[in-house]
């Protein structure tokens, strides 16, 4: 069977889109998916960038220490559990991110209300810093150099992407699932990259 590990920032709308995607596609093909927390945040530090960068890398910073908070908590499939509300109400429904966002998304899985503590670095307990940068760290070792989110690893070969920017249309999901297992099963091959826009 091949295992799927998606690597992603919660606050990225390109992951945002791969995920649904993946995890579509994955269903109907019977192939398990496993998301993973990396950081933009992270991987961007020290970096000069423009004020909407800064913010995204802020939300980031934030958004991570609650994914790692939940994630210490309650496992790693508490991920992806909390990941489908946070991306909706982020995504989808372009909410910015408060602690009355983030209570509402927790009460609503049943999580502990004082995990929302790690949104604000005055009241969280550092480990948390440092638990997003293993779990980044984690995703830049997968594939063997440093790249934004996602990142995907099939079978344990990591690559940069997919970077999608419209949700395939439904026919057209599992084919490009089938396309990327087949390109990641080519010991030779590399790269396949187009500007997008």
């Amino acid at each position: 069977m091949t295992a799927i590990d998606l690597y992603l920032d919660p606050v990225c709308p390109f992951s945002w889109v791969t995920s649904r995607w993946l995890l579509d596609a994955a269903d109907k093909t019977g192939r398990p998916v496993v998301l993973r927390q990396m950081s933009l945040a992270v991987l961007n530090e020290g970096e000069d960038a423009d004020e909407a960068h800064q913010r995204m890398f802020e939300r980031s910073r934030r958004l991570g220490r609650l994914f790692a908070a939940v994630t210490d908590r309650h496992g790693p499939e508490a991920f992806a559990r909390l990941y489908e509300p946070i991306g909706t109400r982020l995504h989808v429904e372009k909410e910015e991110v408060t602690p009355g966002f983030v209570a509402d998304v927790l009460s609503d899985l049943g999580l502990e209300d004082s995990l929302s503590n790690a949104l604000d670095e005055n009241k969280y307990d550092s480990k948390y810093d440092e638990a997003v940068r293993r779990a980044h760290a984690a995703s830049q070792d997968a594939l063997g150099d440093e790249a934004g989110s996602p990142i995907i690893a099939i079978d344990g070969r990591a690559f940069f992407g997919p970077v999608l920017t419209d949700l395939p249309e439904p026919d057209d999901r599992v084919v490009l699932l089938d396309a990327v297992v087949s390109a990641a099963g080519v010991p030779a091959f590399a790269v396949l990259q187009r500007p997008h826009g």
